[in-house]
């Protein structure tokens, strides 16, 4: 959904208005650096094109080519011999300055790609590692039942995560090091190189196309060089955050293998007694195949989204049973889910069927108000629409992570209690008829 928009350049207001300021605020500044990437782009095409043409020109132009003698103050010819001038270094000193310029900037340009490489190495040997490692504390993480063994598997966690980071610390100093004196050696051989070429090539004075050279090159190295420290350091903060939740979303793939038998009944989840669907009646064949269309466009279509594509997959549902989530409502409006939420406390939350996207809206209160939230679901995973980047293998995952988990940094929404039905027949019924 999100590079749909990217791509168009273009937010339906429908649904822009179910966004609230924060997604907002992260859609716009992400449409704006694709407006700057695509405007870089063609300010880049022109260049090239512009300098084509000046080449070209000047190409035609070679035949009608005269020189203009600057004259000084006496009407004579002026002439300035390099090194002999007041002031000016003598030849041999400039030409060793430039020398060994360029073997400096030839060794470090060749020492940072050696340095991305190295880095490259590092990152994926230690994001294995942590990998590795969440998978197996998770998997122990779910055997704990003793509160005693959950506070020791917590500070496992920690003291595994303080471990790696410093073994990582420790082996990017040490390429670091690697780099710098590999650097050094390089620049040393490059201005013995560039010494011997010069004593036995004669010497020439334009170097104009050489230093236009090495200043594209230099920009793009930085350009590069700032994305990649830029994504490293989102990497870093993902990474930390994964280890610190204690979860793999992946983990309940285990769980998408429980059959439910057409006999078996979904008991829907409210506050009093709770009437009974029968979950073959939800998951019945239909004769023709669905194709689903680009949006959503009428309720019919909606409901038929979510009996093809998402009670295959367990939306709405309790982990591990067969029962409705108390969370989980149906096609209702915002102002609707904001009268079921009017006098619960803060942190109260409910998800409802989303009429603007294929997905949903978590509606959320906090204390000066309330919270809509757009869960993207067209994909083969659930998540937040411009807020959140974790994917999640199912909506219950997504719902559980943030229990223990902050939304959003600034509003530090953590869903702490569900809102169940408040009418007969629930509002989820024609859901799973």
């Amino acid at each position: 959904m999100l590079q749909q928009i990217l791509r168009d350049m273009y937010i339906d207001p429908e649904l822009l208005a179910e966004l609230n300021e924060e997604q907002k605020q992260i859609l716009f500044y992400k449409m704006r650096e694709e407006q700057l990437r695509r405007w870089k782009e063609r300010e880049e095409k022109a260049r090239m094109e512009e300098a084509m043409l000046r080449t070209t020109a000047r190409r035609k132009q070679s035949n009608g080519r005269h020189v203009q003698w600057l004259r000084g103050k006496d009407g004579e010819v002026w002439v300035w011999v390099m090194g002999e001038a007041p002031g000016d270094k003598p030849y041999e000193q400039i030409s060793e300055e430039l020398i060994a310029e360029r073997a400096r900037q030839q060794a470090q340009k060749e020492a940072e790609e050696l340095w991305r490489q190295k880095e490259a190495e590092i990152t994926k040997k230690f994001r294995d590692a942590m990998a590795q490692e969440k998978a197996r504390i998770v998997a122990e993480k779910w055997k704990i039942e003793i509160e005693d063994r959950k506070a020791a598997k917590l500070e496992e966690e920690e003291k595994i995560q303080e471990e790696l980071k410093k073994r990582e610390e420790e082996e990017r100093q040490k390429g670091e090091e690697q780099i710098r004196q590999q650097e050094e050696i390089r620049a040393k051989e490059l201005y013995l190189s560039l010494k011997q070429a010069q004593q036995y090539s004669p010497h020439s004075d334009d170097d104009q196309e050489w230093e236009e050279q090495l200043r594209r090159s230099k920009a793009a190295d930085e350009e590069r060089s700032h994305k990649a420290r830029r994504a490293r350091d989102e990497y870093q903060r993902q990474s930390l955050r994964a280890i610190q939740k204690g979860r793999v979303a992946g983990l309940s793939n285990l769980f998408q293998g429980t059959s439910l038998n057409n006999d078996q009944e979904i008991k829907l989840n409210n506050n009093s007694a709770s009437p009974l669907l029968s979950f073959s009646a939800a998951s019945r064949l239909v004769s023709n195949i669905w194709e689903r269309p680009s949006r959503p466009f009428s309720r019919d279509v909606i409901i038929r989204w979510f009996k093809e594509e998402q009670i295959p997959r367990r939306a709405g549902f309790e982990r591990n049973t067969n029962r409705i989530a108390q969370w989980f409502h149906g096609i209702i409006s915002r102002h609707e889910a904001e009268e079921l939420l009017m006098n619960k406390s803060e942190g109260t939350f409910l998800v409802r069927v989303s009429e603007k996207i294929w997905g949903y809206a978590l509606s959320y209160r906090q204390q000066s108000g309330f919270k809509h939230f757009l869960v993207d679901a067209s994909g083969d995973f659930y998540s937040f629409l411009g807020v959140d980047p974790n994917r999640h293998a199912t909506l219950t995952d997504l719902i559980d992570f943030h229990k223990e988990e902050i939304i959003t940094s600034s509003g530090g929404e953590l869903l702490l209690e569900p809102c169940g039905q408040q009418k007969s027949p629930p509002d989820y019924s024609p859901l799973f008829e």
